[in-house]
């Protein structure tokens, strides 16, 4: 009896070993999410520039040289494709914008966008207090239905400073565009959960 009992206690030390093997740490998570960023950024050989040039270009990126600038504060990175038409979102203002995204997965390759369909985009209700924006998804919206809340990701308003969100002119126009990398701490509900970093191409424009 003795004997089965040991072994017990030795298979539940080592079961117990394993277990601790496979969990990840907070801080692993985010040191493979950097690394991950780190590999995405090479491999699609994106030129990381500072707010600093950034500004000082007039808050442009050169897509020519593949530009990305990165912000800071959201430890987001940046390509403004197109800055729009009309006016930024007014300070103290609440205006309904559509949006059409791709968004990409950086570590599991995950894909979800409604970019190729015009005629359903996401609409989402921004609402600019100083320098801070807020926003959420009205329902039917397909970021809303593949992540379950109409919560916006920090990260989707960081461009808004920066971009026009008028309505297009004419044919030969371009409405807000832009690309990001947004980290986990700037993403959705299954970025934060799982620490996953995710690549987006953009549009915004105004309903009226």
């Amino acid at each position: 009896m003795r004997k089965v009992f040991f072994i017990m206690a030795i298979l539940g030390c080592l079961v117990s070993f394993t277990s601790c093997n496979d969990y990840e740490t907070y801080g692993e998570k985010k040191d493979k999410e950097r690394a991950a960023i780190r590999n995405f950024i090479a491999e699609q050989g994106i030129n990381v520039i500072s707010e600093a040039d950034f500004h000082a270009k007039g808050d442009i990126t050169d897509t020519t040289k593949n530009e990305y600038v990165y912000l800071n504060n959201d430890g987001v990175y940046m390509q403004i494709v197109h800055k729009g038409y009309g006016t930024p979102v007014q300070n103290n203002e609440r205006v309904t914008l559509l949006m059409r995204f791709y968004e990409l997965c950086i570590m599991d390759s995950t894909q979800v966008y409604n970019d190729t369909d015009p005629y359903d985009p996401d609409y989402m209700v921004v609402e600019r207090t100083g320098t801070s924006y807020s926003a959420y998804f009205l329902s039917g919206s397909l970021m809303y239905s593949t992540y379950g809340t109409s919560s916006v990701a920090a990260g989707l308003l960081s461009p808004l400073p920066y971009i026009n969100v008028g309505r297009e002119d004419d044919e030969t126009g371009h409405i807000a565009q832009v690309k990001l990398i947004v980290p986990h701490s700037k993403g959705h509900t299954t970025a934060s959960s799982y620490v996953y970093p995710y690549y987006y191409e953009i549009s915004y424009q105004r309903t009226y």
